[in-house]
């Protein structure tokens, strides 16, 4: 996978740091940052002399997100900020009704959780439901009452490192009607993800996780006829049909998913993000996929040997590259304490140690590491 690729030089992380911790915010390729220095050094140099291929880079990119959701047409990708102002671009763009009801997880993380809740001023009513244990699948589709609208769930819990069966629930939620919207975050970029065959209607997700860019701008896909179903609650220059006649006093919104666009594109953050993708899009997915299980596996099997008590599942299909976990006997703040001292950049959450590493991890990383415990 990797023997036409130095990773080490795409990433020259310095010795004594050992980073697990792309559930967070990722390190990013050298390629990344050589793309944010020539766009630097035009904007210096000759300004913006030559927009038009800034905008070339940025159409690339919408590309490059479409192949990595599984191909779905261009014109139903958007560059919004993050995964918040996605998510509230439904949340605010649905027609409610009082007594309606939005389904989530009861392990999202606030992104997934607070533009829902918001609705309560219109009637709408959150349902979370547990997904520790067996079959939260068949939990969720037998939470699916009359009432239920939209499903909102992490295709990855960001504590817990559990991992759903997406197609299976968006089976279920196409089959009653109900809208379905995954945030995508903790899987693109580690996992191969196909919004159509899980049936998705909305996926959204920030790049500077697992797909290795900077913060500040994310995916949003909708399904045209999803799409449609959002009223616009931001409106600007480039939502427009028209977006480059300036002097046009009749618009509409385009048809496409740039009408959630209202305003200046990212271009900073598109020459980056672009560049981080071309990388995994260089490795292939399938690719990345399978040597980020194969580490997460040996990760598992060494945190065992320890004694460190999982809070991750140990199944395969039921994991992606987060892995929880904790040391009995000792308070997750003093493990994390040591870690840090010993340079392992890692987080607390869901009671434990998450450490998340990535396809381009080398094993020297996860040895140190574990050594530390």
């Amino acid at each position: 996978m990797t023997s036409a690729l130095d990773l080490s030089a795409e990433f020259p992380l310095e010795k004594d740091v050992l980073y697990l911790n792309h559930a967070a915010v990722a390190p990013w390729p050298k390629r990344t940052r050589d793309a944010v220095v020539r766009f630097a050094e035009q904007n210096i140099t000759v300004g913006a002399r030559d927009y038009p291929r800034w905008l070339d880079t940025e159409q690339t990119l919408r590309g490059r997100l479409a192949a990595l959701i599984g191909g779905v047409p261009q014109e139903d990708i958007a560059l919004l900020k993050n995964t918040s102002e996605g998510l509230s671009v439904i949340a605010q763009g649905l027609s409610w009704r009082d007594g309606d009801q939005v389904l989530i997880s009861d392990q999202e993380f606030p992104s997934n959780r607070i533009p829902w809740q918001a609705l309560s001023g219109q009637g709408v009513e959150v349902i979370q439901v547990a997904v520790d244990g067996d079959d939260a699948e068949q939990r969720i589709i037998d939470a699916l009452g009359p009432r239920v609208r939209l499903v909102s769930l992490s295709s990855v819990q960001y504590a817990s490192g559990i991992r759903l069966d997406l197609a299976r629930i968006g089976a279920a939620c196409r089959e009653r009607g109900v809208l379905f919207c995954v945030d995508a975050i903790q899987s693109l970029g580690a996992h191969v993800f196909d919004a159509e065959s899980i049936s998705a209607d909305f996926v959204v997700a920030d790049g500077h996780k697992w797909m290795l860019g900077p913060e500040g701008l994310a995916l949003f896909y909708a399904r045209p006829e999803a799409r449609d179903r959002l009223r616009l609650r931001q409106f600007g220059w480039h939502m427009v049909a028209a977006s480059g006649d300036y002097d046009r006093q009749d618009w509409r919104p385009a048809d496409d998913a740039r009408r959630f666009e209202c305003g200046s594109p990212n271009l900073l953050c598109a020459h980056a993000l672009n560049a981080s993708l071309s990388l995994l899009q260089e490795v292939g997915m399938v690719s990345v996929e399978q040597r980020l299980t194969d580490i997460v596996s040996g990760l598992i099997n060494a945190l065992k040997a320890r004694g460190a008590e999982l809070l991750t599942p140990e199944t395969a299909r039921r994991r992606a590259g987060i892995v929880t976990f904790r040391l009995p006997g000792e308070a997750p703040q003093s493990t994390f304490d040591r870690l840090r001292q010993g340079g392992v950049v890692c987080a607390q959450r869901g009671g434990g140690i998450r450490f998340s590493p990535h396809f381009h991890t080398d094993q020297s990383v996860i040895d140190r590491a574990v050594a530390l415990l």
